[in-house]
Protein backbone atom coordinates (compact mmCIF):
# COMPACT_ATOMS: atom_id res chain seq x y z
CA UNK A 1 0.00 0.00 0.00
CA UNK A 2 1.34 3.82 -0.90
CA UNK A 3 1.40 6.08 1.57
CA UNK A 4 -2.32 6.72 1.73
CA UNK A 5 -4.94 4.98 3.47
CA UNK A 6 -8.11 3.94 2.04
CA UNK A 7 -11.12 5.14 4.29
CA UNK A 8 -11.92 1.63 6.20
CA UNK A 9 -15.14 -0.08 5.64
CA UNK A 10 -16.37 -3.36 7.69
CA UNK A 11 -16.22 -6.93 5.62
CA UNK A 12 -17.71 -9.01 7.83
CA UNK A 13 -18.40 -9.49 11.29
CA UNK A 14 -17.54 -13.15 12.78
CA UNK A 15 -19.59 -14.97 15.83
CA UNK A 16 -18.50 -17.91 17.20
CA UNK A 17 -16.79 -17.10 20.67
CA UNK A 18 -19.23 -17.25 23.79
CA UNK A 19 -16.85 -14.68 25.42
CA UNK A 20 -14.67 -11.98 25.09
CA UNK A 21 -12.26 -11.81 22.35
CA UNK A 22 -8.59 -11.16 24.09
CA UNK A 23 -6.42 -12.13 20.51
CA UNK A 24 -6.69 -11.62 16.43
CA UNK A 25 -3.73 -12.91 14.09
CA UNK A 26 -3.76 -12.91 10.37
CA UNK A 27 -2.23 -15.71 8.87
CA UNK A 28 0.91 -14.99 5.98
CA UNK A 29 -1.40 -14.54 3.39
CA UNK A 30 -4.33 -12.40 5.12
CA UNK A 31 -7.04 -15.20 4.12
CA UNK A 32 -7.20 -16.61 7.84
CA UNK A 33 -7.92 -15.34 10.91
CA UNK A 34 -7.15 -17.19 14.26
CA UNK A 35 -8.70 -15.87 17.00
CA UNK A 36 -8.44 -16.04 20.92
CA UNK A 37 -10.80 -15.89 23.26
CA UNK A 38 -12.15 -16.04 27.44
CA UNK A 39 -14.09 -18.94 26.19
CA UNK A 40 -10.91 -21.13 26.60
CA UNK A 41 -10.65 -21.77 22.53
CA UNK A 42 -8.84 -20.81 19.46
CA UNK A 43 -10.63 -20.31 16.05
CA UNK A 44 -9.49 -20.39 13.07
CA UNK A 45 -11.56 -18.20 10.44
CA UNK A 46 -11.37 -18.41 6.73
CA UNK A 47 -12.37 -14.62 5.12
CA UNK A 48 -13.73 -16.03 2.20
CA UNK A 49 -17.76 -16.32 2.17
CA UNK A 50 -19.38 -19.40 3.27
CA UNK A 51 -16.12 -20.85 4.46
CA UNK A 52 -16.80 -23.00 7.75
CA UNK A 53 -14.66 -21.82 11.50
CA UNK A 54 -12.50 -24.18 13.20
CA UNK A 55 -12.77 -24.37 16.65
CA UNK A 56 -9.54 -25.95 18.59
CA UNK A 57 -10.01 -26.99 22.18
CA UNK A 58 -7.06 -27.99 24.51
CA UNK A 59 -6.84 -24.86 26.76
CA UNK A 60 -8.55 -25.42 30.43
CA UNK A 61 -8.94 -21.92 31.41
CA UNK A 62 -9.07 -18.46 29.20
CA UNK A 63 -6.91 -18.62 25.99
CA UNK A 64 -4.95 -14.67 26.16
CA UNK A 65 -3.11 -13.89 23.19
CA UNK A 66 -2.69 -16.26 19.60
CA UNK A 67 -0.21 -16.29 16.61
CA UNK A 68 0.76 -17.71 13.52
CA UNK A 69 4.30 -18.68 12.71
CA UNK A 70 5.68 -16.61 9.90
CA UNK A 71 5.56 -19.77 7.60
CA UNK A 72 1.27 -19.86 8.41
CA UNK A 73 2.57 -23.48 9.74
CA UNK A 74 2.10 -23.45 13.43
CA UNK A 75 0.09 -21.27 15.31
CA UNK A 76 0.98 -20.37 19.36
CA UNK A 77 -1.79 -20.23 22.14
CA UNK A 78 -1.05 -18.15 25.50
CA UNK A 79 -3.51 -19.07 28.60
CA UNK A 80 -4.45 -18.47 31.82
CA UNK A 81 -3.86 -22.15 32.63
CA UNK A 82 -0.25 -21.63 32.69
CA UNK A 83 0.93 -23.04 29.72
CA UNK A 84 1.73 -22.25 25.97
CA UNK A 85 0.58 -24.32 22.99
CA UNK A 86 1.32 -24.56 19.31
CA UNK A 87 -1.09 -25.93 17.48
CA UNK A 88 -0.70 -27.19 13.52
CA UNK A 89 -3.82 -25.50 12.31
CA UNK A 90 -5.35 -28.31 10.75
CA UNK A 91 -8.53 -30.77 10.85
CA UNK A 92 -6.70 -32.69 13.75
CA UNK A 93 -6.13 -29.99 15.62
CA UNK A 94 -2.43 -31.73 17.35
CA UNK A 95 -0.96 -29.40 19.54
CA UNK A 96 2.00 -29.54 22.07
CA UNK A 97 2.21 -28.04 25.42
CA UNK A 98 5.24 -26.14 26.94
CA UNK A 99 4.88 -25.70 30.43
CA UNK A 100 7.36 -23.44 32.63
CA UNK A 101 5.44 -20.57 33.66
CA UNK A 102 3.89 -20.69 37.36
CA UNK A 103 1.28 -17.92 36.98
CA UNK A 104 -1.01 -17.17 33.97
CA UNK A 105 0.74 -16.82 30.61
CA UNK A 106 -0.45 -13.36 29.16
CA UNK A 107 0.99 -12.98 25.47
CA UNK A 108 2.94 -14.87 23.14
CA UNK A 109 4.89 -14.19 19.83
CA UNK A 110 7.12 -15.57 17.42
CA UNK A 111 10.26 -14.03 16.35
CA UNK A 112 10.23 -13.28 12.34
CA UNK A 113 12.80 -16.40 11.40
CA UNK A 114 9.96 -18.84 13.20
CA UNK A 115 12.61 -20.59 15.35
CA UNK A 116 11.91 -19.19 18.40
CA UNK A 117 9.08 -18.09 20.87
CA UNK A 118 8.54 -15.49 23.66
CA UNK A 119 6.00 -15.76 26.39
CA UNK A 120 5.22 -13.17 29.27
CA UNK A 121 3.47 -14.21 32.23
CA UNK A 122 1.89 -13.04 35.86
CA UNK A 123 4.91 -14.95 37.03
CA UNK A 124 6.60 -11.77 36.41
CA UNK A 125 8.81 -13.75 34.10
CA UNK A 126 9.63 -13.49 29.90
CA UNK A 127 10.43 -17.29 28.26
CA UNK A 128 11.90 -17.91 25.40
CA UNK A 129 11.35 -20.97 23.96
CA UNK A 130 12.87 -23.57 21.07
CA UNK A 131 9.60 -23.94 18.11
CA UNK A 132 11.58 -26.52 16.62
CA UNK A 133 13.14 -28.77 20.08
CA UNK A 134 9.88 -27.27 22.04
CA UNK A 135 11.47 -26.82 25.08
CA UNK A 136 12.79 -23.91 27.41
CA UNK A 137 15.81 -22.35 26.38
CA UNK A 138 16.04 -19.18 29.29
CA UNK A 139 14.16 -16.69 31.17
CA UNK A 140 14.50 -12.81 31.61
CA UNK A 141 13.52 -11.79 35.11
CA UNK A 142 13.80 -7.56 36.00
CA UNK A 143 10.22 -7.29 36.11
CA UNK A 144 8.84 -6.98 39.80
CA UNK A 145 5.52 -6.98 38.82
CA UNK A 146 2.94 -9.03 36.04
CA UNK A 147 4.56 -9.26 32.93
CA UNK A 148 1.17 -8.34 30.08
CA UNK A 149 3.19 -8.75 26.54
CA UNK A 150 6.60 -9.40 24.96
CA UNK A 151 7.67 -9.16 21.41
CA UNK A 152 10.50 -9.55 19.28
CA UNK A 153 12.11 -7.11 16.96
CA UNK A 154 12.34 -7.87 13.59
CA UNK A 155 15.64 -9.06 13.25
CA UNK A 156 15.22 -10.87 16.01
CA UNK A 157 18.21 -9.49 18.06
CA UNK A 158 15.72 -7.72 20.44
CA UNK A 159 12.62 -8.48 22.82
CA UNK A 160 10.54 -5.65 24.12
CA UNK A 161 8.57 -6.69 27.16
CA UNK A 162 5.89 -4.26 29.12
CA UNK A 163 4.54 -4.81 33.04
CA UNK A 164 2.65 -3.86 35.76
CA UNK A 165 5.60 -2.52 37.72
CA UNK A 166 5.51 0.84 34.95
CA UNK A 167 8.02 -0.24 32.56
CA UNK A 168 9.22 -1.52 29.31
CA UNK A 169 12.39 -2.92 29.06
CA UNK A 170 14.53 -3.74 26.24
CA UNK A 171 16.35 -6.66 26.22
CA UNK A 172 19.25 -8.02 24.43
CA UNK A 173 18.24 -11.89 23.10
CA UNK A 174 22.37 -13.02 22.21
CA UNK A 175 23.80 -12.05 25.87
CA UNK A 176 20.18 -12.20 27.56
CA UNK A 177 20.83 -8.71 29.72
CA UNK A 178 18.26 -5.73 30.28
CA UNK A 179 20.12 -2.96 27.92
CA UNK A 180 16.99 -0.45 28.41
CA UNK A 181 14.55 0.53 30.23
CA UNK A 182 11.57 3.51 29.61
CA UNK A 183 9.91 4.50 32.69
CA UNK A 184 6.17 5.41 32.72
CA UNK A 185 4.90 6.81 36.29
CA UNK A 186 1.25 7.57 34.97
CA UNK A 187 0.68 4.36 33.91
CA UNK A 188 1.58 1.08 32.99
CA UNK A 189 1.92 -0.41 29.65
CA UNK A 190 -0.84 -3.11 28.49
CA UNK A 191 0.43 -3.53 25.07
CA UNK A 192 4.36 -3.04 22.98
CA UNK A 193 5.04 -3.75 19.62
CA UNK A 194 8.41 -3.22 17.65
CA UNK A 195 8.05 -1.10 14.13
CA UNK A 196 8.40 -2.70 10.79
CA UNK A 197 12.31 -1.43 10.57
CA UNK A 198 12.79 -2.12 14.60
CA UNK A 199 13.85 1.43 15.32
CA UNK A 200 10.88 2.14 17.65
CA UNK A 201 8.61 0.73 19.65
CA UNK A 202 4.89 1.77 20.81
CA UNK A 203 3.25 1.28 24.46
CA UNK A 204 -0.75 1.23 25.28
CA UNK A 205 -1.34 2.21 27.87
CA UNK A 206 -3.50 1.66 31.05
CA UNK A 207 -3.70 5.74 31.70
CA UNK A 208 -5.46 6.07 28.29
CA UNK A 209 -2.18 6.99 26.39
CA UNK A 210 -0.30 6.07 23.17
CA UNK A 211 3.84 6.38 23.15
CA UNK A 212 5.98 6.12 20.70
CA UNK A 213 10.16 5.52 21.67
CA UNK A 214 12.59 5.73 19.74
CA UNK A 215 15.22 2.85 21.29
CA UNK A 216 18.24 3.66 19.32
CA UNK A 217 17.88 7.73 20.86
CA UNK A 218 16.20 6.61 24.16
CA UNK A 219 13.38 8.95 24.25
CA UNK A 220 9.69 9.73 23.62
CA UNK A 221 9.12 10.83 20.01
CA UNK A 222 5.06 10.96 20.50
CA UNK A 223 2.35 10.59 22.68
CA UNK A 224 -1.41 10.53 22.04
CA UNK A 225 -4.32 10.85 24.38
CA UNK A 226 -6.86 10.26 21.93
CA UNK A 227 -8.84 7.42 24.27
CA UNK A 228 -11.16 8.06 26.66
CA UNK A 229 -10.00 4.64 28.43
CA UNK A 230 -7.36 2.39 28.57
CA UNK A 231 -5.20 1.38 25.46
CA UNK A 232 -5.34 -2.51 25.46
CA UNK A 233 -3.68 -3.08 21.72
CA UNK A 234 -1.52 -1.61 19.20
CA UNK A 235 -0.52 -2.35 15.52
CA UNK A 236 1.71 -1.11 13.24
CA UNK A 237 0.78 -0.91 9.48
CA UNK A 238 3.44 -2.72 7.57
CA UNK A 239 4.58 0.47 6.02
CA UNK A 240 5.37 1.96 9.13
CA UNK A 241 3.48 5.10 9.16
CA UNK A 242 0.31 4.47 10.68
CA UNK A 243 -0.84 2.95 14.10
CA UNK A 244 -4.31 1.21 15.19
CA UNK A 245 -4.83 1.17 19.18
CA UNK A 246 -7.66 -0.55 20.61
CA UNK A 247 -8.95 0.92 24.15
CA UNK A 248 -11.69 -0.42 26.59
CA UNK A 249 -13.36 3.07 25.69
CA UNK A 250 -15.26 0.55 22.88
CA UNK A 251 -13.37 2.27 19.66
CA UNK A 252 -11.09 1.68 17.61
CA UNK A 253 -7.97 4.80 16.31
CA UNK A 254 -6.30 4.82 13.07
CA UNK A 255 -2.97 7.56 14.11
CA UNK A 256 -0.99 9.10 11.24
CA UNK A 257 2.51 8.80 12.65
CA UNK A 258 4.10 10.99 9.78
CA UNK A 259 2.18 13.58 10.54
CA UNK A 260 1.70 12.98 14.43
CA UNK A 261 -2.77 13.19 13.73
CA UNK A 262 -5.62 10.88 15.02
CA UNK A 263 -7.11 10.41 11.13
CA UNK A 264 -10.10 7.86 12.00
CA UNK A 265 -12.19 6.57 15.17
CA UNK A 266 -13.93 3.36 14.44
CA UNK A 267 -17.09 2.69 16.10
CA UNK A 268 -18.73 -0.50 16.10
CA UNK A 269 -17.84 -3.03 19.43
CA UNK A 270 -20.14 -2.97 21.99
CA UNK A 271 -17.83 -2.94 24.85
CA UNK A 272 -14.28 -2.95 25.28
CA UNK A 273 -12.12 -3.37 22.27
CA UNK A 274 -9.49 -5.81 23.47
CA UNK A 275 -7.19 -6.69 20.11
CA UNK A 276 -6.40 -5.40 16.77
CA UNK A 277 -4.00 -6.57 13.97
CA UNK A 278 -2.82 -5.47 10.53
CA UNK A 279 -3.05 -8.29 7.70
CA UNK A 280 1.15 -8.68 6.53
CA UNK A 281 -0.10 -6.70 3.28
CA UNK A 282 -1.59 -3.93 4.58
CA UNK A 283 -4.98 -4.44 3.19
CA UNK A 284 -7.00 -5.67 6.20
CA UNK A 285 -6.94 -5.37 10.11
CA UNK A 286 -9.18 -7.08 12.54
CA UNK A 287 -10.59 -6.37 15.98
CA UNK A 288 -11.54 -8.21 18.98
CA UNK A 289 -13.74 -7.05 22.10
CA UNK A 290 -15.19 -8.08 24.72
CA UNK A 291 -18.65 -8.33 23.01
CA UNK A 292 -17.19 -11.72 21.49
CA UNK A 293 -17.18 -10.37 17.93
CA UNK A 294 -14.59 -10.52 15.71
CA UNK A 295 -14.23 -7.39 12.72
CA UNK A 296 -11.87 -7.86 9.95
CA UNK A 297 -12.35 -4.32 8.02
CA UNK A 298 -10.65 -2.74 5.35
CA UNK A 299 -11.33 -3.54 1.63
CA UNK A 300 -15.22 -3.70 0.74
CA UNK A 301 -18.58 -3.18 2.08
CA UNK A 302 -20.30 -5.30 4.41
CA UNK A 303 -21.81 -7.99 2.49
CA UNK A 304 -24.00 -9.48 5.47
CA UNK A 305 -23.01 -12.96 5.39
CA UNK A 306 -23.97 -15.77 7.61
CA UNK A 307 -22.49 -16.53 10.56
CA UNK A 308 -20.10 -20.04 9.62
CA UNK A 309 -20.70 -23.32 10.87
CA UNK A 310 -18.25 -23.95 13.50
CA UNK A 311 -16.40 -27.34 13.66
CA UNK A 312 -15.33 -28.13 16.93
CA UNK A 313 -11.76 -29.68 16.97
CA UNK A 314 -10.10 -31.15 20.83
CA UNK A 315 -6.56 -31.89 20.50
CA UNK A 316 -6.92 -34.60 22.84
CA UNK A 317 -8.15 -36.88 20.40
CA UNK A 318 -8.21 -37.97 16.92
CA UNK A 319 -10.16 -37.20 13.91
CA UNK A 320 -11.54 -38.02 10.69
CA UNK A 321 -12.89 -36.17 8.11
CA UNK A 322 -16.73 -35.55 9.06
CA UNK A 323 -19.43 -36.08 6.15
CA UNK A 324 -20.02 -32.38 5.99
CA UNK A 325 -16.41 -31.00 4.67
CA UNK A 326 -15.85 -31.93 0.93
CA UNK A 327 -12.95 -32.10 -0.56
CA UNK A 328 -12.51 -28.69 -1.68
CA UNK A 329 -12.74 -27.74 2.28
CA UNK A 330 -10.28 -29.80 2.56
CA UNK A 331 -7.85 -27.71 -0.28
CA UNK A 332 -9.27 -24.54 1.52
CA UNK A 333 -8.11 -25.00 4.62
CA UNK A 334 -7.53 -22.66 7.72
CA UNK A 335 -3.56 -23.04 7.11
CA UNK A 336 -1.13 -24.35 4.47
CA UNK A 337 -0.24 -27.22 6.49
CA UNK A 338 -3.93 -28.57 6.75
CA UNK A 339 -3.77 -30.79 3.35
CA UNK A 340 -0.20 -31.99 4.02
CA UNK A 341 -0.87 -33.02 7.35
CA UNK A 342 -4.20 -35.05 6.65
CA UNK A 343 -2.52 -37.20 4.04
CA UNK A 344 -0.82 -38.38 7.01
CA UNK A 345 -3.03 -39.46 9.41
CA UNK A 346 -5.53 -42.30 10.03
CA UNK A 347 -9.20 -41.80 9.80
CA UNK A 348 -10.90 -41.84 13.61
CA UNK A 349 -14.00 -39.86 14.57
CA UNK A 350 -15.01 -35.75 14.65
CA UNK A 351 -17.81 -34.32 16.53
CA UNK A 352 -19.11 -31.15 14.38
CA UNK A 353 -21.29 -28.53 15.98
CA UNK A 354 -23.26 -25.74 15.24
CA UNK A 355 -22.30 -22.22 17.79
CA UNK A 356 -21.13 -24.94 20.72
CA UNK A 357 -24.63 -26.65 21.28
CA UNK A 358 -24.09 -30.87 21.30
CA UNK A 359 -27.05 -32.07 20.16
CA UNK A 360 -25.91 -35.67 20.77
CA UNK A 361 -26.19 -34.68 24.62
CA UNK A 362 -29.49 -34.57 24.31
CA UNK A 363 -29.72 -30.74 25.52
CA UNK A 364 -32.66 -28.81 24.05
CA UNK A 365 -31.71 -25.64 22.03
CA UNK A 366 -33.33 -23.29 24.53
CA UNK A 367 -31.65 -24.67 27.43
CA UNK A 368 -27.90 -24.68 25.70
CA UNK A 369 -29.19 -20.70 24.68
CA UNK A 370 -29.38 -20.37 28.02
CA UNK A 371 -26.33 -21.96 29.12
CA UNK A 372 -24.64 -19.80 26.54
CA UNK A 373 -25.93 -16.77 27.84
CA UNK A 374 -24.60 -17.40 31.14
CA UNK A 375 -21.02 -18.46 30.48
CA UNK A 376 -21.02 -14.81 28.60
CA UNK A 377 -21.78 -12.83 31.73
CA UNK A 378 -19.99 -14.96 33.59
CA UNK A 379 -16.93 -13.87 30.93
CA UNK A 380 -18.13 -10.06 31.26
CA UNK A 381 -18.36 -10.18 35.05
CA UNK A 382 -14.49 -11.87 34.81
CA UNK A 383 -13.39 -8.92 32.31
CA UNK A 384 -14.84 -6.22 34.64
CA UNK A 385 -13.20 -8.32 37.88
CA UNK A 386 -10.07 -7.79 35.80
CA UNK A 387 -10.96 -4.37 35.26
CA UNK A 388 -11.31 -3.37 38.37
CA UNK A 389 -8.32 -5.08 39.38
CA UNK A 390 -6.21 -2.86 36.78
CA UNK A 391 -7.69 0.51 38.75
CA UNK A 392 -7.33 -0.63 42.51
CA UNK A 393 -3.65 -0.84 41.50
CA UNK A 394 -3.52 2.28 39.59
CA UNK A 395 -5.36 3.68 42.89
CA UNK A 396 -2.81 1.99 45.19
CA UNK A 397 0.11 3.42 43.10
CA UNK A 398 -1.70 7.06 43.72
CA UNK A 399 -2.21 6.03 47.52
CA UNK A 400 1.18 5.19 47.88
CA UNK A 401 2.59 8.26 46.11
CA UNK A 402 0.49 10.54 48.09
CA UNK A 403 1.67 8.78 51.41
CA UNK A 404 5.41 9.57 50.18
CA UNK A 405 4.55 12.73 49.63
CA UNK A 406 3.17 13.25 52.99
CA UNK A 407 6.22 11.53 54.69
CA UNK A 408 8.45 13.96 52.31
CA UNK A 409 6.47 16.99 53.32
CA UNK A 410 6.41 15.77 57.66
CA UNK A 411 9.88 15.42 56.92
CA UNK A 412 10.44 18.43 55.24
CA UNK A 413 8.35 19.97 58.07
CA UNK A 414 10.96 18.90 60.96
CA UNK A 415 13.77 20.09 59.42
CA UNK A 416 12.74 24.22 58.69
CA UNK A 417 11.98 23.71 62.51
Amino acid sequence: MASALEDPALIRTLRGHRAAVTGVAFDADGAGLATSSLDRFLMVWKLKAQCRAYKFIGHAEAVTSVQFSPDGQLLASASQDRTVRLWIPCIHGESSVLKGHTASVRCVNFSHDGHFLVSASNDKSVKIWSVRHQRLLFSLFQHTHWVRCAKYSPDGRLIASCSEDKSVKIWDTRNKTCIDSFLDYEGFANFVDFNPSGTCIASAGSNRTVKLWDIRMKKLLQHYQVHRAGVNCVSFHPSGNYLITASTDGTLKILDLLEGRLIYTLHGHKGPVLSAAFSKDGEKFASGGADAQVNPTFDVTNTQTLDPPVIEISSSSSFSTPDDVSSEDLQHSPASVWARSSKRKTENEIRSAVHGVDKQAGISPSLGNALEQIVGQLDVLTLTISILEQRLTLTEDKLKECLENQQQMLLQGRREE
